[in-house]
């Protein structure tokens, strides 16, 4: 394989094209300035205006959202997993069916596994333009979210519908819902009730990992951050890993299943037999199942990379451990 086929297969920081109208709180003011990415997969964007980049799905999906200071994305329920680590900038995560039964804050690096089936939100709360790299479950990331009653009230003011098609028809473009297509219903208050609301002490210790932590763990060999026998237990049909500089920087890798490597601080040289590239922070590549290679840290300083390895568990439920 050349530089150049798997170039093809890499998506670059500086190559992200952003959808400003992903969803249907695009026109609700302190969420209106946010961006969606796609870049392995369609995610769960609601908009015929999201770009792709990369359609190929390996069993999960890889977007990110980048917003400036105080934009929020509004609270939504998916039912497969919806995993973050902060690439740029501090970020508040909250849950509950009002946004009020715990949160958290991450900074750069630190990682979080969000429970299937409650309702969720984040938003920047730094001094400048955020990023956040995602992780969905799934093909087809869950098919879609449940967004929170009132968000869907809101978005409605402010000239947006969401059909039960799953698409947004805009006001703002002359677009109304056509008549064999009915308004995406919302959540019954029966149904309401019984969506979980855990506490910030049940939530982060099972679901949020530091990234200085991770660099101490990964000190002499990849740390599994997320599988059944990882930092944060979980079985979502794929399993994340943690990479800094190991002891033996020419050990060859190959995986049955694909993988995706995301580096997070640093440059890291990619090598195989017939070539070598450079990859970047927030940068994305997709390797095919069975693709020897190597991956280490190509300059001095601190080096850090996320790894996500598709496997044969499927999307579905947060794993309760049994």
């Amino acid at each position: 394989m050349t530089p150049n086929e798997i170039e093809k297969k890499i998506v670059r920081y500086g190559d992200l094209i952003p959808c400003k109208t992903a969803f249907i709180d695009a026109h609700t003011p302190g969420s209106n300035q946010k961006e969606n990415f796609t870049i392995i997969g369609g995610g769960v964007s609601e908009s015929v205006d999201q770009h792709v980049h990369l359609r190929e799905t390996p069993g999960f999906n890889i977007g990110a959202a980048g917003q400036p200071p105080q934009c929020r994305n509004s609270l939504h329920i998916h039912t497969t997993a919806e995993v973050f680590f902060v690439l740029k900038g501090r970020w508040r995560f909250f849950w509950g069916r009002w946004g009020t039964a715990g949160e958290v804050t991450l900074e750069e690096g630190d990682i979080i596994n969000i429970p299937t089936g409650i309702f969720r939100g984040f938003e920047n709360i730094g001094s400048e333009y955020g990023m956040i790299m995602a992780i969905l479950g799934g093909d087809d990331a869950g098919g879609g979210v449940t967004w929170a009653p009132q968000v869907i009230e809101d978005a409605a003011e402010h000239g947006l519908i969401l059909g039960e098609n799953g698409r947004l028809y805009d006001s703002k473009k002359d677009e109304s819902l056509p008549s064999n297509i009915k308004p995406m219903p919302t959540l019954s208050e029966d149904a309401l009730s019984k969506v979980p609301e855990p506490t910030a002490q049940s939530l982060i210790p099972r679901h949020v990992a530091r990234y200085n932590d991770l660099m101490a763990f990964a000190a002499n060999e990849p740390v599994k951050v997320i599988g059944k026998e990882g930092v944060l237990p979980d079985k979502p049909g794929f399993e994340v890993d943690f990479l800094t500089r190991l002891p033996d920087p020419t050990k060859t890798d190959k995986f049955g299943n694909s993988t995706v490597l995301m580096p997070m601080r640093g440059h890291w040289k990619l090598s195989w037999e017939t070539g070598n590239v450079v990859l970047n922070p927030g940068d994305t590549c997709l390797l095919e199942p069975n693709f020897s290679h190597k991956i280490e840290p190509s300059v001095t300083g601190e080096a850090s990379l996320y790894r996500i390895l598709s496997n044969d568990d499927p999307a579905g439920p947060t794993w309760g451990g049994n």
